[in-house]
């Protein structure tokens, strides 16, 4: 999942009209579009790398909810398919999957985060074993993982004993108890991925630098360690687009932000387009889902800035990859991309979308204790996908 906070501008990207003019406060497209390679469909000018793989994708250009004021409410919705609850702390996509079905291979985690952390990132009440192990520097992988450069294995040996000792002791004293034994099963957990095999992961060094020159930006090589990540045995990525000083706002275009909003989308286009391609050349682009996820789009029309607000009613997310029936773009917009006009689908049609690509069930219950928890709020798969 390719997180861009603060709110893609789908008129400015996967769903462009005829061009608007930010001094005139003209409703429209900031960027021109361009041809597909799906027959009908355009993108903007500055996705001309992904233009030439839309086949591989779906623009979803009718996604809806009703937060719009607030990022941290809608950063919520979109990463857990629900309204934000008062009484229960509802999983993350990532966390559902994870808890769902677990890493593919020994020795690594389920659930890579490429980003900061946060509750809306998490496993809720699924409790820590569906949760996220995180990066922030991706040189030098997982806070708390890495081990110091001055740290000797034979001094890594000696500690490992001692705590050793520490763990048996404990599990004597505190026999039976549970929060004893969930952070004795956290240390295990951590001991088992900070050796070398998992790490050795995040050196991206072993890749040709054509490769990772293709990748381009940080976001990039993000979503390069994401396939490396995957080949290893996690099951979900996050990469979280970092670079927000870019543009001067990141994603949230208000204002000056949308001046350089191309800066953002032509980061995304080499990293979307160079991670379809490289999946594809390691065959892993058939069972491999990539989300494009924001938490809201924008309005078709400029504030008084020159840039552009919130706007829920009717955005873009995409999907590409997974194996699935992809059509370039489903729905349809009004003239300025703030009305749907064909197609509506909610977050929880998104979300069931999702889990049906990973074989899971979005039927079923999760359960919060002994309480059934329905795992989408009454989602149904986008079946021109499948």
């Amino acid at each position: 999942m390719l997180w861009l906070g603060g709110g893609m501008s789908q008129i400015d990207t996967f769903d462009p009209k005829e061009l608007g003019d930010a001094k005139s406060k003209k409703a429209g497209s900031y960027y021109p579009s361009i041809e597909t390679s799906v027959a009908g469909v355009k993108v903007c000018e500055h996705l001309a790398k992904t233009a030439k793989v839309m086949d591989q994708v779906t623009a979803i250009r009718t996604l809806h909810h009703d937060v719009v004021d607030e990022h941290a409410a809608a950063t919520n919705r979109m990463h857990t398919g629900r309204p934000t609850s008062g009484t229960v702390t509802y999983p993350s996509l990532g966390s559902i999957v994870a808890h769902k079905r677990g890493a593919s291979a020994e020795g690594v985690p389920a659930y890579v985060l490429l980003g900061y952390p946060n509750i809306a990132r998490g496993p809720g009440f699924l409790g820590p074993e569906a949760g996220f192990i995180y990066s922030t520097d991706i040189e030098s992988g997982p806070a708390g993982l890495a081990r110091p450069a001055w740290l000797s294995s034979s001094r890594v040996t000696r500690r490992e004993k001692l705590l050793g000792a520490v763990r048996a002791g404990g599990a004597k004293r505190f026999a039976g108890d549970q929060k004893f034994s969930d952070y004795d099963a956290a240390v295990a957990e951590s001991l088992r991925l900070s050796g070398p095999e998992f790490m050795k992961v995040f050196d991206l060094q072993g890749e040709s630098d054509e490769l990772r020159n293709a990748y381009k930006s940080e976001f990039g090589q993000r979503c390069l360690l994401a396939r490396r990540l995957f080949q290893s045995g996690v099951r979900f990525v996050e990469v979280s687009y970092s670079d927000n000083f870019k543009n001067g706002t990141g994603w949230d275009t208000h204002n000056e932000g949308q001046l350089n909003q191309h800066l953002l989308i032509q980061d995304l286009d080499a990293a979307l387009a160079t991670l379809i391609a490289d999946l594809e050349a390691h065959d892993l682009l058939d069972k491999t889902l990539i989300l494009i996820n924001s938490e809201f789009g924008r309005p078709g029309g400029f504030d008084s800035g020159g840039g552009r607000g919130h706007h829920s009613k009717c955005f873009t997310n995409v999907i590409a990859g997974g194996g699935l029936n992809h059509t370039g773009a489903l729905g349809r917009s009004d003239p300025v991309a703030e009305t749907i006009e064909e197609r509506p689908v909610s977050v929880p049609d998104f979300f069931a979308t999702v889990l049906a690509a990973l074989q899971i069930d979005p039927t079923e219950n999760l359960y919060d204790g002994d309480r059934p928890v329905p795992i989408t709020d009454q989602g149904k798969p986008i079946t021109e996908l499948f």
